[in-house]
Parts: C-alpha cells; structure tokens; sequence
C-alpha cells in the first residue's frame, strides 16, 4: 500500500484552492489525482484538518474481554475453540471460532496439545529393514 501524502502537500493543495482554484487545476499544479485534492477538501470543511487518517492496525471486539478469556484459558487449558466459543455465547459476547484463535494468536497461546501427542505416539517399529551392502550380490 503507498505511504500517504504528506501534511504540507495537502495543505498547500486546500490553501491553493481557498485562495481562488478550482479543486482540479489545484490537484493539476500539485501533481495529485482530483479526487485527493476533492477529498482534501471535503475533509478540511468537516474537521479543519487536512492530515491523514489513522492507517492499520484493526481492533477485535474481543480484546475489550481478555482478562476474562486468558483466565478461562488458565483455570481451564484443555478447552477447545469451539468450547470457548461456547462459554462466550453464554455469557451473551457472540463471536466465531477464527476470531478466538486469533485472539489467542495475539496473546501467544497455542492450541497444540503438545503433552497429549507425545503419549499419542506410535510406540515405534524399531530400525527399517537392513540394507544390503554396497558391492554384494545376490545369487
């Protein structure tokens, strides 16, 4: 994604067209597209301020209930998404499974039941079959 015009070019740009420019002759000298020097605009008659909007970096409506998720993840490990998923509908916060791995995600918390699978583990077959050695043959 392209980094933002900077402040003083917008600036220049409103103050062009405030001193008598149409918007587009304004964004023609300035060497920005029309609908930037029209948006400029827009946003300084609004607010007074020509800067640019904050970029990145969303929020999860989950994040307003962390202490209460990462005290259920300690007092219960072995739950699964869909499990906390459950809980949390109960307690009346609707969400999806994908946002609770995400939050989880964020906070560094793994899924993997890393203990469980070491017992999980095939007990192993000993060695392959033994290999010939090089040069022999067989009869």
């Amino acid at each position: 994604m392209p980094k933002s015009y900077s402040g003083d070019l917008r600036e220049r740009v409103v103050e062009a067209v405030v001193a008598g420019s149409s918007r587009r002759a304004a964004a023609e000298r300035f060497e920005v597209s029309a609908s930037s020097a029209i948006r400029w605009m827009q946003r300084w008659r609004v607010g007074g301020s020509v800067e640019a909007k904050p970029r990145g970096g969303s929020r999860s409506p989950l994040d307003e209930h962390a202490a209460m998720l990462l005290a259920l993840n300690e007092a219960r490990p072995d739950l699964t998404l869909d499990e906390i998923c459950a809980v949390l509908r109960e307690g009346e916060i609707e969400t999806s499974r994908v946002s609770v791995w995400r939050f989880f995600e964020r906070h560094g918390i793994s899924f993997k039941k890393n203990r469980i699978r070491r017992r999980a583990r095939a007990a192993g077959r000993g060695a392959g079959p033994r290999t010939l050695a090089a040069g022999s043959a067989v009869a």
